[in-house]
């Protein structure tokens, strides 16, 4: 068996079976040949690598280490705000700002630490707030943080000193806003400050970057599209140190923002806010009555065009606090504790600070009265000491009057119970009337933004029945004495008193279209943008100023009365300002007002029932190119603090003097 196993080896093939593969001598050669290819070519590239390596490689790490590039964004100059006659209210100053590279920092933690500390120190900045910086650049060590722009001479020369100490750390120039006007229309102009992550995302699709700065209040916010330049780029080569090893290379110039004009006169700004200085000064001195007087506002607008001429809010500040950025003077206008205790300076009490008009309003009355066909201009209506509705006294601010007055003589004097009785025909409609009072108010632009273009703007309140329902919890309203309208709501908003709110905006819109003869303008303080350079030869890029006008629905013949009424009330000899216009070389027409409002005051445990000095009127009587509305916060009566701040505007704005002989009390 086993000789017929071997024997079967030897045996011719099987046809149908593959032969299996064999090495032959061609082959063997072919596969020698690539054998030696591949070895040469391992050869190679480890000669190669040897050679950069070894004989190379320190070459190669010198150029490494010197050839970082990093690009370094060039701050551009934010355009100038000029006023209307061109004068420069906010302009740019040359600074230096403080870089700082993460990529460059020390590569431990314990390092780094070391070295923002020793920063902090210096900048006076916290190290938790440059770490909070850092932050949004975890992911992007090459963009440079901004640590403060516009540090102190005697700081660029400590860090240019101790660069070794401080790797990672470039000054660069930079610009402040400076304020030639110094505290002048502050609230007015704003601020700018480092854009927050926030606004950032809302911009990012603008072109703005994380290190750049935005407008963050007034103009400067609402205008911050023309004023923002566009910033330019350079290059720099460093080590692997951070340090610098060629001179910067600019690859794209900045180009400065635009300049935008104002419809603000500086001069009449001047006098409007020492008016209301003066004013506040005026009702502290006349006694107790305005002892507590604390603040106000002054505005003066073109009845034309809408066109703000000036606009002083007190207490106010000087805007250079948000450039140098020092915690204490900046507390008054961020800490609310130190903020309630100097009563707001930073609120621009023209658009966003509320009060109740008190006989400012009554022309709102007088019109809706007039329009609701429920009163005739020359109707005699009882203007006595008490009105008395429903069993309730309704007093007039004057006790010693008895008789029958028509609607001009009502304004004039100022009489409270006139109106309370007009408004008690208010109350009287049937229902399906609605409340006409309030809607015509709301369509005379009360209880809505005007639409001024800067912010933030305080709607105000027009007091309804609907809304009374609704602030105390209702529906129903039946039955529940805080959500039902009573007749004394009626008599009260008459004379615009009760929860009745207003802006001295608002206030002086109305009177700007009493004076145009029916017009709503749309209030503003932008007029152009132009190319930057001579603003006393401007090339005006863009048109901000003049919005179309709204009808009021109210023509010349309900206007002439009230009108009338204005122009008597600082004219007749018992008109209410008669005492602060009448010898004023420009016929001046226009309004007192004295609004009660509950304050809390500091030191007193109950709140105190206080008089807010108001005024409005507009000059000349015949064609109005100005209309001011003054008020005075806690100021008492009209005339005594009011009236002299407004007369002092209209002084500026005519190049005349008045004389006041008298100080009516409403």
């Amino acid at each position: 068996m086993a000789d017929e196993g071997r024997s079967r080896r030897f045996l011719p093939g099987d046809p149908r079976v593959a032969e299996p593969y064999r090495l032959t001598p061609q082959l063997a050669l072919r596969v020698a040949i690539l054998g030696f290819v591949a070895l040469a070519v391992f050869a190679v590239l480890f000669l190669r690598l040897w050679a950069l390596q070894v004989l190379s490689g320190g070459k190669y790490a010198d150029a490494a280490d010197n050839n970082r590039v990093r690009i370094i964004p060039l701050d551009a100059p934010r355009g100038d705000i000029v006023d209307d006659k061109g004068r420069v209210i906010v302009k740019n100053v040359a600074a230096t700002k403080l870089e700082l590279w993460p990529a460059d920092l020390p590569k431990t933690w314990k390092a780094e630490r070391k070295e923002l500390r020793a920063l902090a120190t210096e900048l006076d900045v916290p190290v938790g707030k440059i770490l909070s910086m850092m932050r949004p650049y975890a992911k992007d060590p090459l963009t440079p943080v901004v640590i403060r722009r516009g540090i102190r001479p005697d700081q660029v020369e400590y860090l240019k000193e101790r660069q070794r100490e401080f790797p990672g750390i470039q000054l660069q120039p930079s610009y402040l806003r400076s304020y030639p006007y110094e505290s002048l229309a502050a609230q007015v102009l704003g601020y700018v400050g480092p854009i927050t992550p926030e606004e950032l995302k809302a911009a990012e699709h603008l072109g703005y970057q994380p290190q750049d700065v935005m407008g963050q209040a007034g103009i400067e916010q609402a205008y911050d599209r023309y004023l923002r330049g566009i910033d330019g780029q350079a290059q720099l080569t460093v080590d692997s140190r951070g340090k610098p090893t060629s001179p910067i290379t600019d690859t794209k110039l900045e180009q400065p923002g635009n300049t935008l004009r104002l419809t603000i006169d500086m001069k009449l700004q001047k006098a409007a806010e020492q008016a209301l200085r003066a004013g506040i000064s005026a009702a502290r001195a006349s006694g107790v009555e305005g002892e507590f007087a604390d603040g106000g506002a002054i505005i003066a607008m073109d009845p034309r065009t809408g066109a703000i001429l000036a606009s002083a809010s007190n207490p106010t500040y000087e805007p250079s606090v948000w450039v140098n950025r020092d915690p204490k003077k900046l507390a008054p206008l961020l800490d609310p504790k130190v903020e309630a205790e100097k009563n707001d300076p930073g609120i621009n009490r023209v658009i966003d600070a509320l009060y109740p008009p008190g006989s400012v309003w009554k022309p709102v009355t007088a019109l809706a009265a007039m329009k609701q066909g429920i009163l005739s201009p020359s109707e005699s209506i009882l203007c006595d000491s008490v009105f008395t509705y429903f069993g309730q006294p309704f007093k007039n601010w004057d006790p010693n009057v008895d008789e029958s007055i028509e609607l001009p003589q009502a304004l004039a004097q100022s009489c409270d119970t006139y109106f309370y009785r007009v408004g008690a025909r208010f109350y009287g409609l049937p229902a399906k009337d609605g409340s006409p009072l309030q809607s015509w108010a709301e369509r005379f632009g009360f209880g809505n933004p005007t639409g001024v273009d800067i912010g933030p703007e305080a709607a105000g309140l027009v007091p309804t029945p609907a809304w009374r329902c609704k602030f105390y919890g209702g529906p129903p309203c039946k039955g529940y004495v805080d959500r039902v309208w009573k007749p004394g709501y009626s008599v009260q908003l008459a004379i615009g008193q009760g929860d009745l709110e207003v802006t001295p905006l608002q206030m002086a819109r109305f009177y700007a279209m009493i004076a145009n003869g029916g017009s709503l303008v749309t209030p503003h303080f932008a007029e152009d943008v132009e190319q930057p350079g001579d603003s006393k030869s401007p090339v005006v890029l863009q048109e901000l100023a003049t919005q179309a006008s709204t009808p009021s629905g109210v023509d010349s013949a309900y206007l002439l009365p009230v009108q009338e009424g204005l122009l008597a009330g600082t004219h007749s000899a018992q008109g209410t300002s008669e005492g602060v216009f009448g010898q004023f070389p420009v016929q001046i027409a226009g309004k007192t007002g004295t609004a009660e409002k509950v304050f809390k005051i500091p030191g007193y445990p109950n709140p105190l029932n206080l008089n807010q000095s108001w005024w409005c009127g507009y000059g000349p009587y015949n064609q109005p190119t100005i209309v001011v509305c003054a008020v005075i916060e806690n100021g008492g009566h009209g005339g005594t603090a009011a009236a002299p701040a407004a007369l002092k505007v209209f002084e500026s704005y005519f190049g005349k003097q008045g004389t006041i002989t008298s100080h009516p009390t409403d």
